[in-house]
């Protein structure tokens, strides 16, 4: 059993860095993680890249052929690895052991993960693979100021657990650059009342019912609960990781060492 992160969220809200830190971390207690590459358009990485999506197509060399802009040929690049999952991919994947773990570091295109079916095939591959997969859903802390935003967040991270069918975790990422926490923390496990009436006070009268679906959604789903990620606090890097580890079973199913016993011992 392999175990491993799908990295997804919005362009900008820290994605690359997390791998960065996780892989620190992980350096530090002594326990192995590969971070994989999967956007094409990356060229520096603070971390040691395991596997990288440019050694099969790279973003520069589709829009010099091909003549597309940079979403075009990103989502071409992304449909590239689509066809060639049973190859490249498999022929790489067969490198590591059935116990490791790997984290893939995803671009941000949000079509990648709402409705193009390209990275929830590729879920399915990895899944074939006998890997437990969990999609780590990052926002970008300082986006959540208000109501308004934070839903418009949950309803781009709802999308993408619909559509990969994945164990999903939330983290505000950024944690250490916000200056006002009280603020963010308001919206780390809120009340669905107190965001229905925020939301309301914000919004026209004629919204009501369609504010009432949407935090009935969120609800419903258990979209309310976000985990606070601070880079500079090992421990909340632990915490955060933990979170993912509990969702793919991450060493449950390792052997348990029991010591001999020999009954004639005890006389």
């Amino acid at each position: 059993m392999g175990y491993a992160q799908l990295v997804i969220g919005p362009a900008g809200s820290g994605k690359s860095t997390y791998c960065s830190s996780l892989y620190q971390h992980c350096e530090i207690v002594g326990r192995s993680i590969h971070i994989v590459n999967l956007d094409p358009a990356a060229e520096h990485f603070d971390y040691p890249v395991a596997m990288d999506i440019r050694e099969l197509i790279s973003l520069d060399d589709v829009m010099e052929e091909l003549g597309l802009g940079p979403n075009g040929a990103l989502i071409y690049c992304m449909e590239e690895l689509e066809d060639n999952l049973d190859d490249w991919l498999t022929e790489e994947l067969d490198n590591y052991r059935d116990d490791d773990y790997l984290v893939f570091d995803c671009p941000g295109q949000i079509e990648l993960f709402s409705h193009v079916p390209v990275l929830r095939n590729f879920v399915k591959h990895l899944k074939r693979k006998n890997f437990n997969v969990c999609a780590v859903y990052l926002i970008d802390s300082q986006f959540i100021t208000d109501v308004t935003k934070f839903i418009s967040g949950c309803m781009a991270s709802l999308s993408a657990m619909v559509q990969l069918e994945l164990p999903h975790v939330n983290v505000l990422s950024k944690m250490d650059l916000v200056t006002n926490k009280k603020d963010i923390e308001d919206y780390l496990n809120p009340e669905p009342r107190a965001l229905l009436s925020e939301l309301n006070q914000r919004m026209a009268p004629q919204f009501l019912k369609l504010n009432k679906a949407l935090i009935e959604l969120v609800d419903e789903y258990s979209m309310v609960n976000f985990v606070p990620l601070d880079l500079k606090k090992e421990s909340s890097i632990q915490y955060v990781l933990a979170q993912i580890d509990n969702c793919i079973q991450y060493g449950e199913d390792a052997d348990v060492k029991v010591r001999d016993f020999d009954p004639e011992d005890e006389d």
